[in-house]
């Protein structure tokens, strides 16, 4: 572990701690989604593989915030969700035709995502 100020290992933990929030919260959608008839695609494989993976990777972006805290896990991570803006603005602000979801999912989505932007981005960048 890195030797970084108090105030710096802090944003690391809390990012850990948001993201880690966020991983629980995909995991809980994708077996909240089972129930329902074609709202998870089955060309990528089974639930079970979805929720393991999902599993997985929460735990290695925590572990890498939390103990690890180098400033590219933040950073990289920050950039993944980034990219999942659009999605959520287009489903859940703009009303566009074929989504899958109520507009309300994307909004939380939307809330979720900005929020877990901000926290790595105070790791990742020291703000």
């Amino acid at each position: 572990m890195p030797n970084w100020p108090e105030a710096r290992t802090r944003k690391f933990r809390h990012a850990a701690f948001v993201y880690l929030h966020v991983g629980l919260l995909y995991e809980a959608a994708v077996w909240a989604m089972q129930g329902h008839e074609g709202m998870l695609p089955t060309r990528f494989g089974p639930l079970a593989l979805w929720l393991l993976l999902g599993a997985v990777m929460t735990g290695l972006v925590f572990a890498g915030l939390y103990w690890w805290q180098n400033v590219w896990v933040p950073r990289i991570v920050w950039l993944v969700h980034a990219g999942r803006l659009p999605w959520a603005i287009n489903g859940g602000l703009l009303g566009a035709e074929g989504v899958r979801f109520p507009s309300a999912f994307y909004v939380a989505a939307l809330i979720v995502i900005v929020v877990n932007l901000w926290m790595l981005a105070r790791a990742g960048w020291d703000l």
